[in-house]
């Protein structure tokens, strides 16, 4: 399976991200070993699973670069993020 997924940190800053191994990328993020997510302690709240890396990649890009998909989903999820400041990733 590909994952897109939504981390939040200690801050409420927000990492969007995709990956086919989803258990060991949230390790990776609160380990430091991603650069972008060094230094806080990161919270799974949401992810979306896909048979294709491709259609997970071109999601990702979606949340990440086209306000309108991300406006949605934060509606969809808004308990989840609880007033998260949002932070491209």
């Amino acid at each position: 399976m590909n994952y897109v997924y939504i981390i939040k940190n200690e801050n409420r800053e927000l990492y969007y991200g995709s990956t086919n191994d989803l258990k060991k990328r949230f390790v990776e993020h609160n380990s430091n070993k991603s650069f972008s997510t060094k230094n806080h302690n990161w919270k799974l709240i949401y992810y979306e699973a896909y048979l294709s890396e491709k259609d997970a990649r071109e999601r990702e890009h979606q949340l990440k670069y086209h306000g309108q998909a991300l406006a949605q989903l934060k509606r969809r999820i808004s308990d989840s993020l609880s007033g998260a400041k949002v932070s491209a990733g």
